[in-house]
């Protein structure tokens, strides 16, 4: 049965409730949230669940809190907050009311928890520190959520709570967008190991649109393809592979003839119409139709042959 209230605490608020209401009052629109640190709100009861607050964790009675002795913790031994708590037993609800297809669920809510709840749970209860980040310390979600805490003076009784709600809806966008876009690199996946197939043994990669493609590259063990083609708005792209996900080198890059040419220039120095810009750093290049991009990549594996043999 649905609850009709979702409490958690008042007063100043922390990203994890915030992050806990989004996703619970996605799941339950009607029903009322509730801050408050009232026992009579905070207990356990059928018509509601708690968060962040309580001093106790049963998702059979709806309580689901993480400050108490003997809190609970992942099997790794990390620490939950009320945020992976929430996650864990309503998560795969929240997906698939974001339309997740079904099959995609269990893989989404998973990395949706690693890169983004378990960073929550962690600098929530002091197991990481946003400080180590340095001069970024300040933009991490935690950090900035708190931004939105209306100042200490504030004369308004109700500040508090109208800045925790602004809060929750500034909060929601960042949730549906990360789940988005987990949810579009496995979209994209399929799409690109249907075209690692397509390419065979060559080393160009032609993709119907610009997607996610790397994940899908190395899941697919297709180390022999060096360079990717894809059109644009206006025009078609060709692009590296890079060889990790860290950092920026690629597993080949553009001929150093095309480093930083544009238009005429470029046409000439690579002898293709319709090239129009190769970036100096030689990790991306543009032509005006497909068969001038592929005409360049098939200049480009040339280039990275002939320089291997030589």
């Amino acid at each position: 049965m649905a609850p009709n209230f979702l409490v958690t605490h008042s007063g100043g608020f922390h990203a994890d409730e915030v992050l806990s209401s989004v996703v619970l009052t996605r799941l339950f629109p009607d029903a009322q949230l509730v801050r408050s640190r009232a026992r009579e709100w905070i207990t356990a009861g059928e018509d509601r669940i708690v968060y962040d607050v309580g001093g106790a964790y049963d998702a059979q009675l709806g309580i689901f809190d993480h400050h108490q002795r003997g809190a609970p913790m992942r099997p790794d031994g990390q620490p939950f907050s009320s945020f992976g708590l929430i996650w864990k037993h309503f998560g795969r609800d929240y997906l698939a009311a974001q339309a997740v297809p079904t099959g995609w669920i269990e893989t989404v809510h998973e990395a949706f928890d690693t890169s983004f709840v378990l960073p929550i749970d962690l600098a929530d209860n002091g197991a990481l520190n946003p400080e180590s980040a340095g001069p970024l310390a300040g933009l991490t979600l935690s950090s900035l959520l708190e931004t939105l805490k209306p100042p200490f003076d504030d004369p308004d009784p109700t500040a508090t709570d109208r800045a925790f709600h602004g809060a929750v809806g500034i909060a929601r966008s960042f949730v549906e967008a990360k789940i988005g876009g987990i949810h579009a690199k496995l979209r994209a996946e399929a799409v690109v190991l249907r075209a690692i197939e397509t390419a065979g043994p060559g080393h160009i990669l032609e993709l119907p649109m610009g997607m996610p493609f790397r994940s899908a590259v190395v899941k697919a063990g297709a180390d022999h393809l060096l360079f990717v083609v894809h059109p644009r708005d206006s025009d078609w792209c060709l692009t590296g592979i890079r060889r990790s996900e860290e950092g920026f080198e690629l597993r080949a890059d553009l001929p150093a003839a095309w480093a930083g040419l544009t238009g005429a220039d470029l046409e000439a120095a690579s002898g293709v119409k319709g090239a129009s810009f190769c970036h100096n750093g030689r990790f991306i290049a543009a032509a005006a139709t497909r068969e001038a991009a592929l005409a360049l990549a098939d200049l480009a594996v040339r280039d990275v042959e002939a320089t291997r043999t030589a």
